[in-house]
């Protein structure tokens, strides 16, 4: 299951992938259908109406995220994906595949982030990010999922939370 089209490295994966015989379905908005701005998905292809779609389709029709070397796009949805993580939505692994050190600057910056208590120490773990195909799908089959204490009072299942809990409002130099 993969965010779009065949073009890029994602398409790389894709063809590889169906041509391996494996199921491929492409989730996509359908106005990026309209023109050629992704090219033609491989395998199966399921249109949603938005991107905020596409990601709630690959949330549930995944078990873990693997993010390759990409653009602002593949960012923006790594961030939300892991955000929704953090927030206690979901408790699958996301893999970094970091070829030839691609994700380290990003990697550092979250490590800064957590020193400066910009996010939770255990946002930063979010994240598995080895360098090689092979050690990426051992790790994700490996991983234990690390709920924050006070993350794991939220409950999403009603909708909105509606149980009580004291904020930590302090301010940290």
């Amino acid at each position: 299951m993969y965010g779009r089209g065949s073009l890029g490295l994602i398409g790389y994966v894709s063809i590889a992938a169906h041509i391996g015989k494996s199921q491929v379905l492409g989730i996509i908005p359908a106005t990026i259908t309209e023109g050629n701005f992704v090219g033609k998905t491989v395998g199966e292809e399921l249109r949603v109406p938005t991107m905020q779609d596409m990601i709630w389709k690959m949330l549930d029709n995944s078990d873990a995220f693997i993010v390759l070397p990409g653009g602002i796009g593949t960012l923006e949805e790594n961030f939300q994906i892991a955000s929704w993580a953090q927030l206690n939505i979901h408790h699958k692994p996301i893999g970094l595949l970091n070829v030839d050190g691609f994700f380290n600057k990003l990697l550092s910056f979250l490590d800064q982030a957590g020193k400066e208590n910009f996010i939770p120490h255990s946002a930063r773990y979010i994240f598995i990010s080895p360098s090689t195909a092979e050690e990426l799908i051992d790790k994700l089959e490996d991983f234990v999922y690390e709920l924050d204490t006070i993350v794991a009072q939220i409950d999403w299942s009603k909708g909105s939370n509606s149980k009580k809990r004291k904020l930590d409002l302090s301010f940290h130099l």
